[in-house]
């Protein structure tokens, strides 16, 4: 499933950064390259169960670094993903996959933008939800603007099942 498209330069990061953070029992999430008024951001995006610290993506940031001194960047930021970043990668969905989520379209839908249900299914044709109401819902892909997973602030045990 290929949901992003990466240019053969920032794979080889990527590929760095995957095997820098095997090394510390970490998981890369993302690993992006942009332009900003400061210069260009290597941002890379880093994950591990309970959530990382902010002492992890210090000690991450230290050893990615002399790793990356081949590549044209002027500011490197580690950071963590956050709990309802967009569903980006197959990881991100299995992960995902039985819990809810926000599902919003570039256009309406069933008379709105914004759909929210448990994730049965997503992949490179269609995202598959099941509501609140037990009705199965499929969007194409391509209407799709962005998964991510919902969060309930009221929901106490939603909330130590992440810190987990």
């Amino acid at each position: 499933m290929a949901y992003a498209k990466q240019s053969p330069a920032l794979k080889a990061v990527e590929e760095r950064a995957l095997r820098a953070a095997a090394r510390e029992g970490l998981e890369v999430v993302e690993v992006t390259l942009q332009k900003e008024s400061r210069g260009k951001c290597l941002c890379v995006y880093i994950d591990k169960p309970g959530g990382v610290t902010l002492d992890d993506c210090e000690r991450y940031h230290k050893l990615l670094q002399p790793l990356l001194e081949d590549v044209d960047y002027d500011i490197m930021e580690v950071s963590s993903p956050g709990a309802d970043r967009p569903l980006k990668t197959p990881r991100d969905v299995e992960k995902n996959l039985g819990r809810e989520v926000e599902v919003r379209l570039f256009a309406k839908s069933r008379g709105a933008k914004m759909h929210r249900g448990r994730l049965v299914e997503m992949n490179d044709d269609r995202v598959v939800i099941e509501t609140a109401g037990g009705e199965t819902v499929v969007f194409e892909r391509k209407g799709v603007a962005l998964v991510k997973p919902y969060i309930d602030l009221d929901d106490e045990e939603a909330l130590s099942e992440d810190e987990e």
